[in-house]
C-alpha cells in the first residue's frame, strides 16, 4: 500500500498523498472514533475494503493523514492535549513533509467527528472545511441518555466510578463500552468528575452544565460557521446512539449561524451507528472540493 508511516510525538502517523507532485493539495486529517486509534483503519473484516485502500482508490485531489488519538480510556474525545498535539505536532509535520496547498479539512465519525467539529469550529484560522458522520451533539438528548444506565451498571458491578474500569484491555458487552466512553468523557470535560449522581442517575447540575460547555452546539453558537468552506453532516436514520437527533440540530443551528446552505451537505440515510464506513470516500471527495476552491 502507498502509505507512509511515520512517528510524531510517539504516536502513529499514516499519510497518503498524490503521486503527482507538481502542485499543492489541500490535506485532509483523519480523526478515529473512541476505542480505535489509527492502526485500526487498516483492520478489516473478511472481504471487506479498508478505508485507505478505498482512499488509493479513489485517488482524491488531497493528501489525506489518519492521525492517532489513542488513551488508556480509549480516547481523548480530540480536545484538550489531543487538540493541541493535532494543530501543534501533526499540521505542521505533515505540511512540512508533503506539498500542501494551506487548505485543511477535517473528517471523523462519532467521537472522530465530534472532534473533527469541535477543532473546526475553535480553530478557524487552521481549518476550512469539515466532515463529521454521526457525530456526538446534542448533549442533553444523546450523552445524557447513558447515564441511567451506567449508574445501574456500576450499582451492579460494585464500582464507584467507570475509571475503575481502566486501564481498557478489551470489552464484553454493550454496557462496557458505555462505561469506558463516560470515562474518557469525564476526563475531557470535567476533569474525571461524573455529571450524575452515580447512585440515583440525577445529574450534577454544575457539573452538567461543564459537558454541555463542550457540545459542538454550545461551540457552533461562538463561532461564524460563514468561514467555512464547506460542511459535511450525517448519520443513520436508526442511530442507536440517537446522534442523527444531534446532526438535525447541527444542520438547523449553522445555518441559523449563516453558514451558506449551498455549502452543507447534511444527510440521514438508511442504517445505524455501525457499518458505515463506505460513506466516508464520499464525504473525502466533498471535502477535497471545498478544500481546492476559492471564496
Amino acid at each position: 500500500m502507498s502509505w507512509d508511516r511515520h512517528s510524531v510525538g510517539g504516536r502513529a502517523l499514516f499519510v497518503w498523498a498524490p503521486t503527482e507532485p507538481s502542485r499543492a493539495y489541500p490535506v485532509v486529517y483523519v480523526l478515529h472514533s473512541h476505542l480505535r486509534d489509527a492502526q485500526s483503519w487498516f483492520n478489516v473484516e473478511p472481504f471487506e475494503r479498508s478505508y485507505p485502500e478505498a482512499i488509493e482508490a479513489l485517488a482524491p485531489a488531497a493528501i489525506v493523514a489518519l492521525v492517532d488519538g489513542w488513551t488508556d480510556a480509549g480516547g481523548g474525545q480530540w480536545i484538550g492535549e489531543h487538540a493541541r498535539y493535532l494543530c501543534d505536532d501533526v499540521v505542521p509535520f505533515v505540511e512540512q513533509r508533503y506539498p500542501a496547498s494551506g487548505a485543511r479539512g477535517l473528517q471523523g465519525k462519532s467521537s472522530g467527528g465530534y472532534g473533527a467539529l469541535v477543532n473546526a469550529f475553535t480553530h478557524p484560522e487552521l481549518f476550512h472545511a469539515v466532515a463529521a458522520h454521526a457525530p456526538m451533539a446534542l448533549f442533553e438528548v444523546t450523552i445524557a441518555h447513558d447515564f441511567a444506565l451506567a449508574a445501574r451498571e456500576l450499582r451492579e458491578r460494585g464500582l464507584s466510578s467507570p475509571e475503575e474500569m481502566l486501564p481498557v484491555d478489551g470489552l464484553t458487552s454493550a454496557a462496557d463500552a458505555v462505561l469506558v466512553e463516560l470515562a474518557s468523557l469525564a476526563r475531557a470535560f470535567s476533569d474525571g468528575t461524573l455529571p450524575f449522581d452515580t447512585r440515583t442517575g440525577r445529574l450534577v447540575p454544575a457539573v452538567w452544565e461543564r459537558w454541555l460547555a463542550h457540545d459542538p452546539l454550545r461551540l457552533a453558537a461562538k463561532t461564524d460557521p460563514s468561514a467555512l468552506r464547506g460542511v459535511w453532516l450525517d448519520a443513520g436514520r436508526r442511530d442507536e446512539y440517537f446522534l442523527d437527533l444531534g446532526v438535525l440540530a447541527l444542520r438547523d443551528e449553522l445555518l441559523a449561524r449563516g453558514l451558506p446552505e449551498e455549502r452543507l451537505h447534511c444527510e440521514l440515510f438508511d442504517g445505524g451507528h455501525r457499518g458505515v464506513s463506505g460513506r466516508y470516500p464520499s464525504s473525502l471527495e466533498f471535502l477535497a472540493g471545498c478544500l481546492s476552491m476559492t471564496f
